[in-house]
């Protein structure tokens, strides 16, 4: 498979008029085909399972610098897996390297969903997230957020995942004098997640720090609360 095959399949189920309507709405300057996302999940199946993973990781890097929306939303969504043999670091290492280019939501979400996969896989990891946490780029920033979701996700965190998850709250709370909508909007998200499986820590946190967010991310982050 090469990046001609995969972009001539990408293209084969494009659409000009939702090209169109995606850029405006993403307004980042950079080609869309108008390729809908269940299709690029379908394309991105078959192609994981016809690859080895030598060969994905190659297409994934052309995938990502062809620059075309859909085309990195293909990229990520073929390092969206569970359980990667042999987990070498060769997938982390290539994620980590898209975060700092990252500059519309889309593309940073699919991707931190990548992203989650590898951290769970090997909790270690955290270690390079926190680096994300002093990047100028917002993106970047909000990206250790949205990564580390899955510790907010748990109902019965084992020792090291409750470190886990007091240290990532140790990020939102370091964060709350930024204003920026997307990053109070990360914050809220984060803890409106917490909140379903452990509202005390979520409620302790509001009110230690929720006078430093903005009144609407502070009422989203305690939706759930009783």
């Amino acid at each position: 498979m090469t990046l001609d095959d995969a972009l001539s399949q990408l293209k084969a189920l494009s659409d000009p008029g939702k090209a169109a309507e995606m850029a405006a709405y993403h307004k980042v300057d950079r080609p869309y085909l108008g390729t809908m996302v269940p299709e690029i999940d379908s394309l991105c199946k078959t192609w994981r399972a016809d690859l080895t993973l030598e060969d994905r990781l190659a297409l994934c890097a052309a995938l990502w610098d062809s620059n075309i929306h859909e085309a990195r939303i293909a990229a990520a969504k073929l390092l969206t897996q569970a359980r990667i043999r042999p987990d070498d670091s060769a997938a982390w290492n290539l994620i980590c390297a898209w975060v700092p280019q990252f500059d519309a939501w889309a593309i940073a979400d699919t991707t931190c969903i990548a992203a989650q996969k590898r951290i769970t896989a090997d909790p270690s990891r955290l270690d390079k997230v926190e680096d994300w946490t002093h990047s100028p780029i917002m993106w970047q920033r909000r990206a250790a957020l949205v990564a580390t979701l899955p510790f907010a996700r748990l109902n019965n965190p084992k020792e090291h995942e409750l470190a886990a998850r007091n240290r990532i709250l140790g990020w939102a709370a370091g964060y709350l004098s930024d204003k920026d909508w997307f990053i109070q909007k990360a914050v809220a998200w984060w803890l409106r997640d917490l909140s379903k499986h452990d509202p005390a820590r979520t409620e302790a946190f509001l009110a230690e720090f929720g006078d430093l967010m903005k009144g609407w991310a502070r009422k989203e982050a305690g939706q759930y609360l009783p």
